[in-house]
């Protein structure tokens, strides 16, 4: 038995339900309501909080490595990698007006590639750098990447030879980021319903519906369906894998040298300062098949592999405890580019952000919002 302000206000039938409180969900019901400000619009969260990769990441605002660029270049063509940049570009600049540096924790440290001696990439990288380059000055207005060896000794590196540095890039705090877009969202009065887990959806000529493992089903006019790594559970037939990204954080470390961003190996380690720590996280392509899965969990290869570099090349001659460890699930596939389309006429998908969800969450978002009438 629900009161009158219970069924007004909170069990009303919603014009449009989002599922997943991360970024693009969280700003694709505030693009919404912002839109429709008369419509009811309920989000729909598994977890007590926000629980995906929006805030299991490492909390980088970047736009691609030279290395991963050019690699991107090689497989799918100029103008998919020029576009997927501009796209991550552009949604950096909106993501940091709309919700402002201050609150996401934004540093403009800088972002960084570094190559190890006899490095492969390194070879790639600097064959193409110019012409990258550029390739890039029509979207930025200027040379984007600059050699930059001479800070190696300054970072404290060691068994690095070359490094490539931006200063478009920094570090950011994704919780920070999170917690400022919820209060956003919910001051616009959407509504966010955490602890509600959906296990299907059934699109209906008058509207979709909703089944939640408590058995409890939601009906909604439209539906947009932001869960990313995990939609494959709701849409088999989409081309997105789940993929997990493991992470640590070192105690405090004195005269820590660090600042910024880095990359290495394509993109697949990254790690950054965080508070006078170490953050350092990836390994993925030690073991694909095995992070292909929507486990939360941490392995000792790639846990292993994490320390050794944080032992042998970012913290050299230094013992330092981890503090923390976990690990947030990408969606990946085919291609790097987002999913934002239409499953049938009152549901849309907006997944697969390929790693990149701080920098294109919120253009994917937009386009979500604007396929919902």
């Amino acid at each position: 038995m629900k009161s009158i302000w219970e069924s007004n206000q909170f069990h009303r039938q919603p014009d449009l339900v989002v599922v997943g409180a991360g970024i693009v969900g969280l700003f694709t019901a505030l693009f919404h309501k912002r839109a429709f400000p008369h419509h009811h619009v309920l989000v729909l969260e598994r977890g007590p909080f926000p629980s995906g990769a929006s805030v299991k990441n490492a909390g980088f605002a970047c736009f691609g490595s030279p290395s991963e660029l050019l690699a991107d270049l090689s497989n799918e063509g100029t103008d998919a990698m020029l576009d997927r940049v501009e796209e991550r570009w552009l949604g950096l600049l909106e993501l940091r007006k709309e919700l402002g540096d201050l609150a996401i924790g934004f540093e403009p440290t800088g972002g960084h590639e570094m190559y190890a001696e006899h490095d492969p990439l390194y070879t790639k990288v600097a064959d193409g750098f110019d012409r990258l380059n550029e390739q890039l000055h029509p979207i930025f207005g200027k040379a984007v990447f600059q050699w930059d060896d001479a800070s190696i000794h300054r970072f404290g590196l060691t068994g690095v030879k070359h490094l490539v540095r931006t200063d478009l890039e920094g570090p950011l705090d994704t919780g920070m980021l999170m917690r400022s877009l919820l209060q956003k969202a919910v001051g616009s009065g959407v509504l966010v319903r955490t602890n509600a887990h959906l296990t299907g959806i059934i699109e209906q000529a008058s509207g979709v519906e909703l089944s939640l493992a408590n058995s409890e089903v939601v009906r909604a006019a439209n539906v947009v369906v932001a869960t990313n790594g995990y939609s494959k559970a709701l849409f088999p037939e989409l081309d997105v894998q789940p993929a997990r990204g493991q992470v640590l954080l070192t105690e405090p470390v004195e005269g820590l040298r660090l600042k910024g961003t880095f990359h290495y190996d394509e993109g697949y380690v990254y790690f950054r300062d965080y508070n006078g720590r170490v953050l350092l996280g990836g390994g993925r392509n030690l073991d694909i098949a095995g992070e292909t899965t929507t486990e939360d969990a941490t392995t000792p290869l790639i846990q292993n592999e994490l320390e050794r570099l944080l032992r042998e090349v970012i913290l050299p001659g230094k013992t330092i405890a981890v503090a923390q460890r976990w690990s947030g699930i990408m969606g990946m596939g085919a291609s790097k580019s987002p999913i934002v389309q239409h499953m049938g006429p009152r549901v849309v998908v907006a997944v697969r952000l390929g790693g990149m969800g701080v920098a294109i969450g919120i253009r994917a978002a937009r386009q979500a919002a604007g396929l919902i009438g």
